[in-house]
């Protein structure tokens, strides 16, 4: 074999290793909580499930809730943009909706558990970027020649932050007509005389 055959042989593919061990290790959690048995899903567990050593998911992640605190994170991100209706209010109040819905709903609340419960920021900031995103995209749709109608910050703060409030530390979750209240609240002080 040549040296420049060897080269060959020790350049990362595009994926690779870590991401084939991080997509069976994935894999290997939601089919254990698919079980049902939250016993059985500990790090010797989820490693003979993926093929994969507990030691390598100690060095990737650290702890079994960093592990799902992650899993959790990439669970979250949206399938798809935000409904386009031809009107950005309206597209706002759909999201808005859905959001209030999959976020409030039981599987909804235990992922956002998960997240939390991780040592880092990065699974919540991850989180906190999938919203801002679809958001902008949203606001996006009504800026095509004029200024943004209202500002992402203003609505992560005014109608995202007291209902993810709610969600968390109450035992009664937000329902529809609280979510359109603090929507409908957000853009007339933004915007009073329209």
């Amino acid at each position: 074999m040549k040296n420049s055959d060897r080269a060959l042989d020790v350049v990362p593919r595009p994926g690779g290793r870590s991401a084939r061990v991080q997509a069976a290790v994935f894999k290997a959690v939601e089919e254990l909580k698919q079980e049902g048995d939250a016993s059985g899903l500990t790090v010797p567990a989820i490693a003979v499930r993926a093929g994969v050593t507990p030691s390598t998911i100690y060095r990737r992640w650290g702890s079994l809730q960093e592990l799902l605190s992650e899993v959790a994170a990439r669970n979250l991100r949206p399938d798809a943009p935000p409904e386009e209706t031809g009107d950005w209010r309206n597209d706002l109040a759909i999201w808005l909706q859905q959001f209030v819905e999959e976020m409030s709903s039981e599987p909804g609340r235990e992922m956002l558990r998960e997240v939390l419960g991780g040592e880092r920021s990065e699974n919540a900031g991850q989180c906190s970027a999938y919203t801002r995103q679809q958001l902008e995209m949203i606001l996006d749709r009504a800026a095509e020649g004029e200024d943004r109608p209202i500002d992402v910050d203003k609505l992560l703060d005014r109608v995202i932050a007291p209902i993810m409030y709610r969600i968390l530390f109450t035992t009664t979750a937000p329902d529809r007509d609280y979510a359109q209240s603090l929507l409908d609240r957000a853009l007339e002080s933004d915007h009073p005389h329209r």
